[in-house]
């Protein structure tokens, strides 16, 4: 029997790096949004390990495995249903649908809470994403109120009926941002402001503007996701754009879809906000 696991990709909007000894009590505050797309993992008999991905590479499964320390044949199949290294927690979505499949299949008896704790251990192992794996476990937009990993940090969830839109313009290496101490000052520094902000009135509206001020306080914006974002807030049926955080990559919202087809923006992908959150199929 085949279990199949759906996790969302995940994008921030703000955050902060919140530093720890223990790898569980790493990570970041901060907010974010679910897309409809992300990584579906499906596990399923074989006499051999079998692993089918089809982009990238195998080092978050096999990070997963050894963590978990499995020898069991099995084949892996994995859809990555957005781009790598390009703001959308994809590798954190991996681990965890990933984790959860296994948990399922083996028949392991594990925690939702212990197999996100696995996928955050991945993360952190990697150099990945500090907040996505916990951000995934809930839905729609969602706000990171303690860092950790599931079961130790918190989130809230809150559920809006809008229209996304993304265009990317390739990847930035998570670890060489999040690592560098001059980055992680000025990140965290405004971070917890807009942090604490959203906070007092955790609006649709201040997500997004927040996010914008973020992103340029921050300085981690490339030109052309500059000028994009530029594009889109000159639009008054955009809700606001921001920079995915991160990645070179820019979104937007807006209530209604045909605002951004009428935008005729090449490249550009236009998503719903995942009221939803994990699906098992």
């Amino acid at each position: 029997m085949s279990y199949t696991v759906f996790v969302p990709g995940h994008i921030t909007g703000f955050f902060n790096i919140e530093d720890h000894n223990v790898s569980l009590k790493k990570g970041s505050c901060g907010a974010g949004f679910l897309l409809s797309k992300g990584v579906k993992t499906t596990i399923s008999p074989a006499d051999e390990l079998v692993i089918d991905v089809n982009q990238g590479d195998f080092t978050v499964i096999d990070e997963v495995l050894s963590i978990l320390n499995i020898e069991t044949n099995f084949k892996i199949t994995q859809d990555i249903q957005l781009p790598i290294g390009a703001g959308f927690g994809t590798s954190a979505a991996s681990a965890l649908s990933l984790s959860l499949a296994l948990n399922e299949f083996l028949g392991l008896g594990y925690s939702k809470e212990l197999c996100g704790q696995i996928a955050h251990m991945s993360e952190i192992n990697l150099g990945g994403g500090l907040g996505d794996v916990i951000a995934q476990t809930g839905h729609g937009l969602v706000f990171r109120t303690q860092p950790g990993a599931p079961g130790i940090g918190e989130i809230e969830s809150f559920e809006h009926d809008v229209y996304i839109a993304w265009k990317t313009f390739g990847q930035i290496e998570t670890s060489s941002i999040i690592q560098n101490p001059h980055h992680k000052q000025v990140i965290s520094a405004s971070g917890i402001k807009y942090w604490q902000y959203f906070k007092e009135n955790p609006s649709l509206e201040n997500f997004l503007d927040f996010s914008n001020r973020f992103a340029q306080e921050t300085e981690l914006m490339s030109g052309e996701v500059k000028e994009l974002i530029d594009y889109l807030n000159s639009s008054d049926d955009i809700l606001g754009s921001s920079m995915a955080m991160l990645g070179n990559t820019a979104f937007a919202f807006a209530y209604d879809e045909d605002t951004f087809k009428s935008l005729n923006i090449e490249d550009l992908h236009i998503d719903k906000l995942n009221n939803i959150g994990i699906v098992y199929d």
